[in-house]
């Protein structure tokens, strides 16, 4: 990395010109002089006075308003300071809804959309019925009225609810179908443009992320700086979200100062110079998942795992022999720290596992007493790497499975298994023994979002992959199996994303007594970050192009207060 850039001042860091890896971005993180404590300190106690604000609005009973104010509350990133105040307005909410205690006849499409969306994402499964009085009557053809179609915030509105859409509700896939041409042309027009510029882009970036989709600090950054820009807001709470998302990017790069400290000292990228070096991308999925600051822990364990577990899987995809790989394999499975049978840069990079996990287990001992982690911690391992050789066993004998027989094995090798375990550990009393036990039981709501990640990223990098050598993709079983196009195939697995969709959404709405929310919504942000990374390609191998500027914007950028 350039001296000039490794010495940028606190206030204005200049941008790195190089690739966002580890090795080259490792000067920035660790020798970035990071805002003083002063300041630090000084924005937190404005955020306590302008939160007190924003409490006491929320202290009002519950309208269209107050509804309008949570949406924007966490849009803006900073609902993580009035989370009681959120859960108790709803709450409210949603029993006056299913108890009858008011009638919703509300005509208003985007009062209606918004109402169902929040109620949804944080739970209620509310009915998507209610959207029936935005349609003509069965003899008329039980369609969308076509007088929505001039109300652009409406129908943005309607279409961002959709998307917390189940098995079963047409209603919902006929609002995307509907919606989403209408919302294109809307976007591109010059008349919305002019006159309303931040609607415009709003549409625009709800048609290539819809909210439910979008990874939350993403979404964060673009809010505060479309917020901004629209007429009418308020500036105590854009002052607000801009000094709250100043002090969670303050907390994350002096996390990536002691992360990255590891990772160089590690070495890993120069010792197994086959394995992709990509710390901040890994990050990237870290603050997708657990972007609160009461996760700092749990971010650095989910690091530490996720940054290993990326080499895990070059390994197993394009440097082991099946000989290799079936001896690394067997040490894992027993264990065997002597290590005498492995190939050498195998044996680095199960030493660097073994050490981690160390690291872990005394943390997650001394920190919450879980002591029982360990036992899971091997069981996650060995799960992973039983898929990951089950593919090297097809890429060895040239064979090609059945879609059904790929979504089994392919759809849980995602290490996703691995990466909720490694967060489990760092976040305290939310991760009880009956936790852990549910994930090893691979719940729906695992098998979604693994799955989910495999079929997305085999649409983007199948064809890549196939010339280095890599087992078959779910393109080309589906293929085979069926005799038909690379396009027919690419259809039915994006088919096969949504319906995860649906899953992942099912399960949110319907979770185990046992299992905390803030657990669950782990396996929800898995899905949103392969979303955004995966977009316009594979953002994370290839992080110089998009990937770049996100992770610049959310780790190295502050907004100007």
């Amino acid at each position: 990395m350039a001296a000039g850039a490794a010495a940028a001042t606190s206030s204005a860091p200049k941008r790195p010109t190089a690739e966002f890896h580890a090795s080259v971005w490792g000067d920035f993180f660790i020798t970035h002089a990071p805002q003083t404590h002063q300041v630090v300190n000084s924005w937190n106690e404005q955020i306590e006075v302008l939160k007190s604000n924003i409490a006491g609005m929320l202290s009002f009973p519950t309208d269209n308003q107050t509804l309008n104010l949570i949406d924007l509350i966490e849009r803006l990133g900073v609902d993580y300071h009035f989370e009681d105040e959120i859960e108790r307005i709803l709450g409210q909410e949603y029993v006056k809804i299913t108890s009858g205690a008011e009638n919703y006849n509300d005509d208003d499409l985007y009062n209606v959309a918004l109402r169902f969306r929040l109620l949804r994402q944080h739970g209620c499964n509310v009915s998507s019925d209610i959207f029936k009085r935005f349609k003509t009557s069965d003899h008329e053809g039980g369609q969308f009225k076509q007088e929505i179609i001039s109300d652009v915030e409406g129908l943005l509105s309607l279409y961002e609810a959709a998307y917390l859409r189940t098995h079963g509700e047409n209603i919902l896939d006929e609002a995307i179908a509907f919606t989403k041409p209408h919302l294109a042309a809307a976007a591109g027009a010059e008349d919305l443009k002019s006159a309303d510029p931040t609607l415009a882009e709003r549409v625009a970036h709800a048609l290539k992320w819809p909210h439910r989709k979008g990874m939350k600090r993403v979404e964060h950054h673009f809010f505060i700086s479309i917020y901004e820009q629209t007429q009418g807001h308020d500036e105590g709470l854009l002052k607000l979200a801009k000094l709250t998302f100043n002090v969670v990017q303050h907390l994350y790069q002096k996390e990536l100062r002691v992360l990255t400290k590891w990772w160089l000292e590690e070495d890993l990228p120069n010792r197994m110079s086959y394995g992709r070096d990509r710390l901040v991308e890994v990050y990237f999925w870290a603050m997708g998942c657990l972007w609160k600051p009461k996760y700092s822990l749990a971010r650095y364990c989910f690091m530490k795992v996720t940054t290993l577990g990326s080499v895990l899987d070059d390994t197993y995809d394009a440097y082991g022999t099946i000989e290799e790989l079936e001896q690394f394999t067997d040490a894992i499975y027993r264990w065997d720290t002597s290590m005498q049978d492995i190939e050498p840069k195998m044996k680095i990079l199960f030493e660097a596992t073994v050490d981690a996990y160390n690291d872990m287990h005394e943390m997650a001992t001394e920190e919450f007493g879980r002591s029982y982690c360990w036992d899971y911690a091997k069981q996650a391992l060995k799960n992973s790497v039983r898929n990951y050789l089950e593919e090297a066993r097809w890429l060895a004998k040239d064979y090609v499975p059945t879609i059904e027989e790929y979504r089994r094995v392919s759809g849980m090798s995602t290490l996703y298994e691995w990466l909720a375990f490694a967060a489990f550990c760092g976040m305290g009393e939310s991760t009880s023994k009956e936790v852990f036990d549910w994930l090893f039981t691979e719940p729906k709501l695992l098998v979604a979002s693994s799955e989910h990640c495999r079929l997305m990223d085999d649409v983007v990098t199948h064809e890549f992959e196939r010339k280095r050598g890599h087992a078959p993709s779910s393109v080309e079983c589906y293929m085979k199996q069926h005799g038909v196009s690379k396009k027919e195939a690419i259809n039915v697995i994006n088919n096969l994303v949504e319906d995860d969709w649906k899953i992942i959404n099912e399960e949110l709405l319907n979770p185990p007594a046992h299992v905390p929310k803030e657990i669950l919504l782990i396996f929800l942000g898995f899905a949103q970050v392969m979303e955004v990374l995966y977009a316009d390609g594979d953002g994370y191998t290839r992080s110089e192009t998009t990937t770049k500027d996100m992770l610049t914007a959310l780790l190295v950028t502050p907004f100007q207060v």
